[in-house]
């Protein structure tokens, strides 16, 4: 904005100093940049962003009570858009890792365009690119709930200024909601300059602090091991496990010697066999145990708290031998400096392995990064990628829901660039869910209490025409299906078949949804719903109403039944607290009478008050 300032042809020095005098006023301290218009943003001032979905990708499962996961192709500023109506203040958790802006060859594109170390606006372009998109998730997250950014050097700086903007509600600095900056050990080095660079940074944020007394977890379990390395001052001793303790292992595992690359444990006497997740037999073992005052207290049958005072649920052998001691989680205060978590190595194998040996994709965040930051609130917590990569986070929202029971729910955005989101991001989860082969011929269990779908980003032209606001509430359905979590379309509504061009039903349970197409048939829909029994819940009735009016008279008799919003405006409505503004134009469009679409009756092949 100064170089414009300065650069303005008819204005006198005195004039442009006193327009820099405004704009410094006007911000004493934060960002200033240049600000370089994104092409997606233009194409936003004409069209309307919407979710469709391809019912071929569909991945079901068995269990009725399985989380829905979405994965979203498309720009995520357009997907944002969209979420901004589905998911406003919904989202527990927010994890991103953008691209660094490190100038490397290849790694950041704005416009269509790679930003290298040369770009002289490479930091202003990176500034807008992420800016939008965080002031956007800002608006989806709940309170209470979280926002962690993946960064390094290149733009930490800048990074934390600007969230600090975003996430502060005034200038007073005591108001942050910055709840730290973690420092992530990457477990190898690299050389960079002077120092061999082995971290990264995680800035974690929350739209509320005061909202957000610790980390609670109180509904849900935390793992540790309790085995650690042997040095010094960790003495090895010996303990006896007796048959029938918990052993996370298919039946006929065995380990004999010893185990462990570090943290090693040693078979003393018995042998160490896997039986319905059980030892098969007493075993004696010897390591460097972490807790062994617990260990003994909970296999004397006490009940046992840790010294953080969480209660101590099982000692159990995990597949790979190790011991691990699972705890009720209350209230916890985790380290700012990430050790010992997960290494940058361990990302990249984890993909080879899914893949067959194949390495789709470089620079991948290990599983349990990811697992240890969305472990950080409750288990039904929902959450959101939208710089999905290879599609870690759903990979550890079902491994976290695999391991403690919850229900949490994943939804991953990314553009399908080189064929990433049907290539990389949803076959990796697809074969998570099914299960899959590793090289070396090992077949790992498909987390199979998972549904997943997939989404394609479409537009809507924003002009303000009837054909423009039936198109747009005709292609709204599969973005009420994700707003309402409720996508099991019916071919009846009570004894009435339903028809694509007069309304969906969609029901689970004493869950229902309508959507009405045509406000024809209103007075049937009511004289049904009056005989109709909708349990404890409402029936909630999406309606296209161009002007506005939800029919409120017509549902009168059954208000105690319904909840009746209009189409298309809460979608507008919604978008437009979030859209750029469009830019006026010199004439006003041309407005001609439009052809509806003939009538077709809804009941024409049913006899009155018979059985469809």
């Amino acid at each position: 904005m100064v170089k414009k300032i300065q650069e303005l042809d008819g204005l006198s020095n005195d004039e442009k100093s006193a327009l820099l005098g405004i704009l410094r006023a006007h911000k004493k301290y934060g960002l200033v940049w240049e600000d370089k218009p994104e092409d997606v943003e233009e194409r936003l001032r004409d069209e309307l962003p919407v979710l469709r979905e391809d019912k071929t990708k569909f991945i079901p499962s068995d269990n009725p009570d399985a989380p829905n996961h979405i994965i979203i192709e498309g720009d995520n500023l357009e997907a944002l858009t969209a979420l901004s109506y589905t998911h406003e203040g919904k989202i527990d958790v927010i994890y991103i890792d953008p691209p660094y802006n490190t100038g490397k060859k290849e790694e950041f594109k704005y416009n269509d365009n790679w930003i290298d170390a040369e770009d002289d606006y490479r930091h202003s372009k990176w500034l807008c690119f992420i800016n939008k998109r965080i002031e956007l998730c800002k608006r989806l997250l709940k309170p209470n709930g979280l926002f962690f950014i993946s960064i390094d050097d290149n733009e930490i700086a800048q990074l934390k200024v600007l969230c600090d903007e975003i996430f502060t509600h005034n200038s007073n600095p005591d108001n942050s909601n910055c709840l730290g900056i973690l420092v992530w050990d990457l477990g190898a080095g690299t050389s960079a300059g002077h120092f061999t660079r082995s971290h990264e940074y995680i800035l974690a944020y929350c739209n509320n602090k005061s909202l957000l007394d610790n980390f609670s977890g109180g509904e849900g379990l935390i793992d540790d091991r309790a085995i650690k390395k042997k040095s010094n001052k960790n003495a090895e001793s010996e303990y006896t496990f007796l048959k029938g303790t918990k052993f996370e292992a298919k039946d006929g595992t065995e380990f004999t010697g010893q185990w462990g690359k570090s943290e090693i444990t040693r078979l003393i006497s018995g042998r160490m066999r896997c039986k319905d997740g059980k030892l098969l037999e007493d075993v004696t073992l010897a390591a460097c145990w972490t807790q062994r005052n617990q260990m003994d207290s909970f296999f004397e049958g006490e009940e046992t708290f840790d010294s953080k005072g969480q209660k101590v649920i099982e000692f159990y052998f995990r597949e790979n031998g190790k011991l691990y001691c699972r705890k009720e989680r209350d209230k916890i205060n985790p380290p700012s400096v990430l050790r010992n978590i997960a290494t940058t190595k361990q990302g990249s194998a984890l993909l080879k392995e899914i893949f067959n040996g194949e390495e789709p994709i470089k620079f991948v965040k290990p599983l349990n990064l990811i697992k240890f930051l969305l472990s950080l609130r409750h288990s039904n917590a929902t959450i959101l990628d939208f710089f999905a990569g290879s599609g870690t986070t759903l990979h550890a929202t079902m491994q976290l829901n695999a391991e403690d029971g919850g229900k949490r729910q994943c939804i991953l955005v990314t553009n399908n660039e080189n064929n990433i989101c049907e290539a990389v991001t949803y076959e990796r989860n697809k074969r998570v869910i099914n299960g899959y082969t590793t090289p070396k011929g090992v077949e790992v269990a498909g987390l199979k209490d998972n549904a997943l779908r997939y989404y394609r980003t479409d537009f809507i032209s924003r002009d303000k025409t009837q054909r423009n606001f039936r198109d747009l509430v005709n292609a709204s359905t599969d973005l009420l299906c994700i707003k309402e979590d409720l996508y099991n379309e019916q071919n009846t509504f009570g004894q009435y078949k339903t028809h694509p061009q007069m309304m969906c039903h969609f029901a689970k349970g004493d869950k229902q949804m309508l959507v009405v197409y045509r406000e024809e048939i209103i007075f049937e829909l009511v004289e049904e719903i009056k005989r109709l029994d909708f349990g404890e819940g409402k029936l909630k009735i999406y309606v296209f109403a161009p002007d506005r009016y939800p029919f409120t008279d017509e549902f009168y008799e059954v208000r105690d039944k319904v909840d009746v919003v209009a189409l298309p405006a809460a979608i507008i409505d919604a978008y437009e607290k979030v859209l750029p503004r469009r830019k006026p134009k010199l004439f006003a469009l041309e407005t001609t009478q439009e052809e509806e679409p003939q009538q077709q009756d809804l009941f024409a092949e049913q006899e009155e008050g018979g059985e469809p």
